[in-house]
């Protein structure tokens, strides 16, 4: 199996502004939720600690296997490729939490159908996906980023009420995004024919997963200080704007 650089790991530092950026979606998703909880997507389970102690049950699925050491009782993790959700009953669910999922599928309409249809009536959607206006390339492992009416448009095709929050970086966050920037450019300068745009995606994925994990890493080791002090506490979630990182979208059956 290719462990690729969309999941996010604590082990490596290089990539702690960007896993402290879904720590913060986790932690504010916690202050939401009860009841019975199902997370679409749960990754490597760093999640789980956050959720499954605001939830009265927790259900995880994900395409790969997940092994989470001391899983709660209450807790339960399936390897499901989604959508749609094989063997979830209708109405099953208070909450749904799927971050950094639906630029990974195909069907997006579909799984926001699958999704509501899980959800108890009155139950709510919480979703983190990248705002396109604030990526650095293109991305070949997503089928697709959203700007921000183009979020809100899909999601209103689906559910009734649609609350388009967003996570946005301090000052600190924002010196960090735009070295980023910077470095990739140092790499993205070379691609003259603009490849990284007329490629077919899949021919991308590995040379694009190489060169990410090279920059984050020539980032860590330049500029240490600031890769390694971001927190969590260095994000706050607000009212979308184009120059958020994230959409944190709250979605009502």
């Amino acid at each position: 199996m290719i462990q690729t650089a969309e999941r996010s790991s604590a082990q490596d530092a290089s990539e702690n502004p960007i896993y402290q950026r879904h720590i913060i979606a986790y932690r504010e998703a916690a202050k939401r939720i009860s009841g019975a909880l199902l997370e679409v997507g749960c990754g490597e389970g760093y999640g789980i600690q956050h959720l499954a102690a605001a939830a009265g049950s927790y259900l995880g699925i994900d395409k790969f296997p997940t092994t989470v050491e001391n899983l709660p009782a209450h807790a339960e993790i399936r390897q499901l490729e989604v959508p749609p959700f094989k063997g979830i009953a209708d109405h099953s669910f208070d909450f749904v939490v799927t971050f950094q999922v639906i630029e990974h599928i195909e069907n997006d309409l579909l799984f926001l159908q699958e999704i509501k249809r899980v959800l108890k009536p009155g139950g709510q959607l919480i979703l983190t996906t990248p705002n396109r206006l604030m990526s650095l390339s293109r991305n070949p492992w997503h089928v697709r980023e959203y700007k921000p009416v183009e979020m809100r448009t899909i999601l209103e095709r689906v559910f009734p009420q649609v609350d388009l929050q967003a996570v946005y970086g301090n000052e600190k966050v924002m010196h960090y995004y735009e070295e980023n920037k910077a470095s990739v450019r140092k790499f993205t300068r070379f691609d003259i024919f603009n490849l990284q745009y007329r490629l077919p995606r899949r021919l991308l994925q590995i040379p694009y997963d190489l060169a990410n994990r090279m920059n984050r890493r020539m980032l860590q080791n330049q500029h240490t200080g600031l890769v390694n002090d971001i927190t969590a506490d260095d994000y706050f979630i607000a009212p979308v704007a184009d120059n958020c990182l994230d959409y944190f979208a709250i979605c009502t059956a």
